[in-house]
């Protein structure tokens, strides 16, 4: 597992709550902190690559185990 400065749990939120909650909370991270995230929401994958290619975060991880989608975002830098 690698390293992580925050934890946002969006367990049994669908689309596109998980979303706009890690958007929430990636505005309170300073540039380059990472952001780890847990959802329930097999759209979820789809979903957080779609929104770090719009937004310019990198997806370092993507991972799937016992029905929960993990995810490591790292704040852009500007």
């Amino acid at each position: 597992m690698s390293a992580f400065d925050t934890e946002l749990d969006t367990s049994g939120l669908n689309c596109p709550l998980p979303i706009l909650k890690a958007k929430k909370a990636l505005a309170s991270l300073r540039e380059g902190q990472v952001l780890r995230v847990i959802a329930t929401d097999p759209e979820s994958a789809r979903d957080f690559t779609v929104f770090s290619q719009q937004m310019g975060h990198a997806l370092l991880e993507t991972r799937e185990e016992g029905g929960r989608f993990y995810f490591l975002l790292r704040k852009r830098e500007r």
